[in-house]
C-alpha cells in the first residue's frame, strides 16, 4: 500500500488562455512523463486530445494524469478556461484536496478566474497561486498580486520574486531561500543555475522575506512570541506554518514564471509538494441520508482500512469503450470486486481498472483510498453517483449542475441518422450533466440543450465528427420563464355527476408571487377538516404538474405561493383523484388573472476590449438592452461588465470582433431571470402562438 502522506491530487484552473494546459505540459516534461512537450498553439499538447481541442487550442474536457516528483504522487487535472463548460471545473474541484490558481501577468484576474475561484472557495480547496507568462508585454507581478487581494479578496503569500519583466525576464528570487534561480536561453527547463540575488533586488526580497515570516508564525503562537522577541524561526518551523496557512485558506502561497519558456516551473512542484494538503489533511466528505439527501453527521474517513467508498465525477467514452472516473476516499478496490451503486442500488464487478494518462492508460489491479482512476465499462453510473462497499451502502455529498440556458432544435440530414443519432447523444449527456436533450412532443423535434452558443456549436461539431451524423441546425432558442405579478383569492369546485359514484373536489386557495429564485411553494391552512389532511398532497400535486406550462406562452411558471384556506368535500364522492383535478381547473381559472409576466434570463457579460475601441462596445451594449455595471481600464485595454438579455447576445462574438478589429474577447454567464419589456414579450408570446397554431 502507498504511504498517503506522499499523494497530491490537484487540479489546475484558470482563465481561458492564461496557460493552463502548457503549465501542465511543463510538469509533464519535468517529472519525466513525457520526453517532447506538445505545445497548445500546434495543436499537440498532451492534455488536449480531442480533435475539437486541438483545432480551437482551448481545453474542453478536464484530462486527468499521474506523475512523480521527489517521491510524491501527484495527480494532475487540467480543467477548462471556457465558461460554457464550467461544469468541468466544478466536477474536477469535487474530489481533488489542492489546485493550482493560474493568472496571466498582463491579463490579471480574468472573469473566468473569478468564478472558478469562488467555486474553489465553495468546495474549500486549498491553492497555491501561479503568476503565468511574465514573458509578454505589458506582464506586471506585482499588478497582478494586488488584483489577487482586491478583486478575489484572496491574501497572496509571494513566494517568489520576478527578475527582469517582458522579454528581459530571466528567472526568479526565492524569497524564502533568499537565492536567485537564473535560466539561460537555451529554454530547457533543467538549465538554470543558482546564484546570489541580483542587487537591484537585494532590498525587496529582504522586505518581502521579513512579511512572509510575519504571515507564516501567526499560525503558530510559540514561534510567534519568540519572534517578537527578535528570534528568527528555523527553516522548517516556517514551512510548517506556511503549510498549516495553506491548508486553512487563510493566505496562498503566490509564484510567478513562464511556463512557454521554462521558467519557473520547479518551484511550483516543490510547493505542491510542500504546501498542499495531503488526501488525510482534508476535511472528510460528508455523508447524506440516501432519502432526503440531508447531511447525517457522518463522514468519509480517508483511510485504507475504512470500508470502500468512492466518487464517480466524470463519464468518458473512448476508443476503448466507455471510462467512469472514480475519487476513491476510503477502502481498496481490487480487480473482481463486486461494488454497491447507492444511486441506483444496484451493484457491478469491476472488471478492468486503468490510471490515466490524458488519453494512454496503465492497467492496474488494485487502488486505494486517494487514489484517482478509471473504471472500464461500467453500466447505470452517472455523474455524481457514490460507489461503496455492498456491506456498508452511504451516499456521499452529490455535486449540483447549473440548468442550461439556451436551446437549440437538430434534426438529422437523412432519416437513416435518427437512430445513431439517439445513441450518440445518450453518450455525450452521459458524459456532461450540463448538457441535456429533450423530444418536443408537438413537433418531435429534438432539443440540445446547453451552457452556451459554443457548448452547443461543439456538441453538433462531435456529433459529426466522433459520431459521423450530419445535422440540420435550427435558430437558437432562449429558455423564457413566466411568473404572476399580483396577489389573488379565489375558488374552485369539480364535481361530475355519472351513474355510480361521482368526483367532488371544491377549494379555496391564495395565489401570491414568491420571493426571486424559492421556486413554487404550497401550504395548507384549512382549520376545521373542510378538506381532509390526506387530500393535501393530491391538491399540491395539482398544481405543481400544471406549473410545467404557463398562462401566457406555455413557458414553465417561477416563483409562486400558494395557499389552501378552505374548500369541501364529499364523504363518498371526494378522492385524491378528484381534488387533484380540481387544483388543475383552479390552475387554469386564476394564473391568467393574477397578472402573469414573462420573464427571460440575463447574462453576466464580461468584454475586454482595447482603449480606443470603449465608446463602439458601450454603445452596442446599450442597444442590446445591457445594464453597464463596470468598467476598468487594465494595461493593455479595458474591462466592461454588464448585465444583457441572453436574447440579444446571439452571434455577438461576430459583431465584438467587427467593432475591434478583431481583439476584443468576451465571456458570459447566467446570472438571473428578470421581466421582459411588454414589446419584447409580447413578439415572443405571438411567434409561440404562431407555431403552436402551425403544429
Amino acid at each position: 500500500m502507498a504511504e498517503l502522506s506522499k499523494y497530491r491530487n490537484i487540479g489546475i484552473f484558470a482563465h481561458v488562455d492564461a496557460g493552463k494546459t502548457t503549465s501542465t505540459e511543463r510538469i509533464l516534461k519535468l517529472t519525466g512523463k513525457i520526453h517532447k512537450t506538445g505545445e497548445v498553439h500546434d495543436g499537440a499538447a498532451t492534455t488536449d486530445f480531442m480533435e475539437q481541442e486541438a483545432e480551437r487550442g482551448i481545453t474542453i474536457q478536464s484530462a486527468a494524469t499521474t506523475c512523480f516528483w521527489k517521491d510524491h504522487r501527484l495527480n494532475i487535472i487540467d480543467t477548462p478556461g471556457h465558461v460554457d463548460f464550467t461544469v468541468e471545473v466544478y466536477r474536477s474541484l469535487k474530489v481533488l484536496d489542492g489546485g493550482v490558481g493560474v493568472f496571466c501577468g498582463s491579463g490579471g484576474v480574468e472573469p473566468q478566474s473569478e468564478t472558478n475561484w469562488r467555486y474553489a472557495n465553495d468546495s474549500e480547496v486549498a491553492r497555491i497561486i501561479f503568476v503565468n507568462k511574465l514573458d509578454r508585454l505589458g506582464a506586471d507581478f506585482y499588478r497582478v498580486v494586488d488584483q489577487v487581494k482586491n478583486v478575489l479578496g484572496a491574501n497572496p503569500l509571494v513566494m517568489t520574486l520576478p527578475i527582469g519583466t517582458e522579454d528581459d525576464f530571466v528567472g526568479v528570487v526565492d524569497v524564502l531561500s533568499q537565492k536567485a534561480y537564473i535560466w539561460d536561453d537555451t529554454g530547457l527547463p533543467e538549465n538554470y543555475e543558482i546564484t546570489d540575488i541580483p542587487a537591484d533586488l537585494v532590498d525587496d526580497a529582504a522586505a518581502y522575506r521579513e512579511q512572509l515570516i510575519e504571515t507564516a508564525v501567526e499560525q503558530d503562537d510559540d514561534l510567534m512570541m519568540a519572534y517578537m522577541e527578535g528570534e528568527e524561526p528555523s527553516l522548517e518551523d516556517i514551512k510548517r506554518c506556511i503549510r498549516s496557512g495553506t491548508r486553512t485558506m487563510d493566505f496562498f502561497p503566490t509564484y510567478c514564471g513562464s511556463a512557454f519558456k521554462n521558467k519557473g516551473i520547479q518551484l511550483i512542484l516543490d510547493a505542491v509538494v510542500d504546501y498542499l494538503p495531503n488526501p488525510v489533511e482534508v476535511d472528510a466528505q460528508p455523508l447524506t441520508d440516501e432519502e432526503t439527501g440531508e447531511p447525517t453527521g457522518e463522514t468519509a474517513l480517508v483511510s485504507v482500512d475504512e470500508p470502500f467508498r468512492a466518487l464517480a465525477f466524470k463519464i468518458m467514452d473512448d476508443r476503448f469503450g466507455a471510462l467512469t472516473f472514480i475519487r476513491i476516499y476510503s477502502g481498496t478496490l481490487n480487480k473482481g470486486d463486486t461494488i454497491l451503486n447507492s444511486a441506483t442500488g444496484k451493484t457491478e464487478r469491476i472488471g478492468r481498472m486503468v490510471e490515466m494518462h490524458a488519453d494512454d492508460r496503465t492497467e492496474l489491479s488494485t487502488a486505494q483510498a486517494g487514489d484517482i482512476i478509471a473504471v472500464v465499462g461500467m453500466k447505470n453510473v452517472q455523474t455524481g453517483h457514490t460507489l461503496c462497499d455492498p456491506k456498508n451502502p452511504c451516499t456521499l455529498e452529490p455535486m449540483i449542475f447549473p440548468e442550461p440556458v439556451i436551446s437549440i432544435a437538430v434534426s438529422p440530414k437523412d432519416k437513416g441518422s435518427t437512430e445513431k443519432m439517439g445513441i450518440a447523444i445518450g453518450k455525450m449527456v452521459a458524459e456532461d450533466p450540463s448538457f441535456q436533450v429533450e423530444t418536443d412532443e408537438d413537433s418531435g423535434e429534438t432539443i440540445l440543450k446547453g451552457m452556451g452558443e459554443l457548448h452547443l456549436d461543439i456538441k453538433v461539431d462531435i456529433l459529426k465528427r466522433t459520431y459521423g451524423v450530419e445535422l440540420t441546425v435550427g435558430q437558437p432558442q432562449v429558455a423564457y420563464r413566466e411568473t404572476i405579478t399580483q396577489a389573488i383569492e379565489d375558488s374552485y369546485t369539480h364535481k361530475k355527476q355519472s351513474g355510480g359514484s361521482g368526483q367532488f373536489g371544491k377549494i379555496d386557495y391564495r395565489v401570491k408571487p414568491g420571493e426571486q429564485n424559492s421556486g413554487f411553494q404550497f401550504k395548507s391552512t384549512v382549520v376545521g377538516g373542510n378538506v381532509p389532511k390526506e387530500f393535501f398532497p393530491a391538491i399540491e400535486k395539482g398544481f405543481k404538474v400544471m406549473m410545467e406550462e404557463g398562462p401566457l406562452a406555455g413557458f414553465p411558471l417561477l416563483d409562486v405561493e400558494i395557499e389552501l384556506f378552505d374548500g369541501g368535500f364529499h364523504a363518498v364522492d371526494s378522492s385524491a383523484v378528484a381534488f387533484e383535478i380540481a387544483a388543475k381547473g383552479a390552475y387554469r381559472q386564476s394564473m391568467p388573472k393574477a397578472g402573469p409576466q414573462l420573464l427571460e434570463p440575463i447574462m453576466k457579460v464580461d468584454v475586454f476590449t482595447p482603449e480606443d475601441h470603449v465608446g463602439d462596445v458601450i454603445g452596442d451594449l446599450n442597444r442590446r438592452r445591457g445594464m453597464i455595471k463596470d468598467q476598468e481600464a487594465g494595461a493593455t485595454g479595458v474591462r466592461i461588465k454588464a448585465d444583457v438579455p441572453l436574447s440579444e447576445m446571439f452571434g455577438y462574438i461576430g459583431s465584438l470582433r467587427t467593432m475591434t478589429s478583431g481583439r476584443g474577447q468576451f465571456s458570459m454567464e447566467f446570472s438571473h431571470y428578470a421581466a421582459c419589456p411588454a414589446n419584447v414579450a409580447e413578439a415572443v408570446i405571438a411567434a409561440e402562438k404562431e407555431k403552436k397554431a402551425a403544429k
